[in-house]
């Protein structure tokens, strides 16, 4: 099979278009943001998905904003949903029409790290470092799902299926966040110790914090408290009952101590990540450390952070020569008297996204309802990068083919 394709592409800080692009195949061409080691790179292991949903992520808004060094031309998209459309010669049991999730993190199933459940780490997909993702920069060069189609490689390994595709396209919408979003505030509070009865702080009311927040409940917390300085991000983690606190009213603890009688939690969250700003107003000047070093001050001693906000090793567009490479002022020292555990990195999407299909199927959990999933058409990609820079309280779920006509939260 074989026709044309369309794919959302950055072109510079501020700007993304829909652009005509190549029909993928079963190789890794050279292009914007490939590495040279592999280019060419042949996938009789992969398969072609005709895209169903493909999300907007704040980690792509990284790029777009100019933070990366994001090459013009990357087509962009690593939250992918779609059914199978072509085989490659080596896979085994992917059909073609299984309607799949697709980890935003690609892994080959074979190296040290795949082996141990570390899939967001695999050691085969990119020559630059460790991990490989689709439209990302410095994940390997894997062509962006935020497009009609897109190559997926070691597909058996890498693909969640559905067992019934009536069902997963009724729950399509809430399917669309297995790829990362759901699994990485999982993660997020998972690795923050939440459990039955635990009090958890989120930092960040964006679509991840959402996720957080959503899944500390399903973990069982008590209270889930929220902090934002946007209303209307406020008001979405109200509505799924979370707490809040609004971060340009004062010291957090404080209102933390309003809300459970004393000024710490037993889990937190960074979902915000390195674009932070001091707390106090919008305008404050960017502070990347500022959630990290907060979030210390109001876990309890022997608690744990959960760290699924994004950090990186180049930021062009950093307030000082230190931020530029990802040299934070962490108050480490604070963390290491209260004994707290942190834990880092991309979310290892595979050891969560089959539970949580189940969750979404067997509705337990309305993820997209939590995170306020707003459908638009691929050609409406450059609004949606807009608004959700402006701070749009809205996931939004491109939809390339029309699968999600008419498709609300619910």
């Amino acid at each position: 099979m074989s026709g044309g394709n369309r794919g959302v592409a950055y072109l510079g800080p501020g700007t993304v278009e829909v652009r005509t692009t190549d029909y993928p195949t079963l190789e890794l061409k050279d292009g914007p943001g490939v590495a040279p080691e592999n280019a060419g790179r042949k996938c009789p292991h992969g398969v072609i998905v005709k895209v169903l949903a493909t999300n907007i992520c704040g980690s792509d808004q990284h790029m777009v904003r100019g933070r990366t060094t994001a090459p013009a031309g990357l087509v962009l998209g690593h939250e992918i949903t779609g059914e199978v459309v072509e085989l490659g010669p080596d896979v085994e049991f992917i059909k073609v029409g299984d309607i799949v999730s697709v980890p935003f993190n690609i892994a080959c199933g074979r190296c040290r790290n795949c082996k141990e459940r570390k899939t967001g780490i695999c050691l085969n997909v990119n020559p630059v470092q460790p991990g490989g993702a689709y439209g990302y920069v410095d994940m390997g060069g894997w062509v962006g799902g935020q497009a009609d189609y897109v190559m997926v490689p070691y597909a058996d390994f890498n693909l969640l299926p559905f067992p019934d595709r009536d069902a997963a396209r009724e729950k399509l919408l809430d399917l669309t966040m297995l790829s990362d979003i759901f699994p990485t505030g999982f993660h997020g509070a998972v690795t923050a110790g939440t459990k039955v009865g635990s009090t958890v702080y989120v930092a960040g009311a964006g679509p991840v914090g959402l996720a957080a927040a959503c899944s500390a409940h399903l973990l069982g917390a008590a209270v889930v408290i929220v902090g934002d300085l946007n209303p209307e991000r406020l008001a979405q983690a109200r509505s799924f009952g979370c707490e809040t606190v609004d971060i340009s009213r004062g010291d957090i603890g404080e209102q933390i101590a309003e809300i459970l009688g004393e000024p710490e939690v037993d889990a937190a969250v960074d979902a915000v990540g390195f674009e932070a700003r001091a707390h106090g107003s919008p305008d404050a000047e960017e502070a990347p450390a500022t959630v990290l070093n907060s979030l210390m001050s109001v876990t309890h001693a022997g608690g744990a952070l959960g760290i699924p906000g994004l950090y990186v090793t180049a930021d062009p567009g950093a307030s000082d020569q230190d931020a530029q490479t990802g040299t934070l002022k962490v108050r480490l020292g604070l963390g290491w008297a209260k004994s707290h555990r942190f834990t880092t990195g991309q979310c290892p999407v595979m050891k969560y996204h089959r539970g949580l299909a189940k969750a979404i199927l067997h509705e337990k959990v309305h993820i997209a309802k939590a995170v306020n999933a707003t459908v638009i058409s691929l050609d409406e990609a450059p609004r949606g990068y807009a608004e959700f820079d402006k701070g749009a309280s809205r996931k939004y779920v491109l939809n390339p083919h029309g699968a999600l006509d008419g498709v609300r939260p619910v």
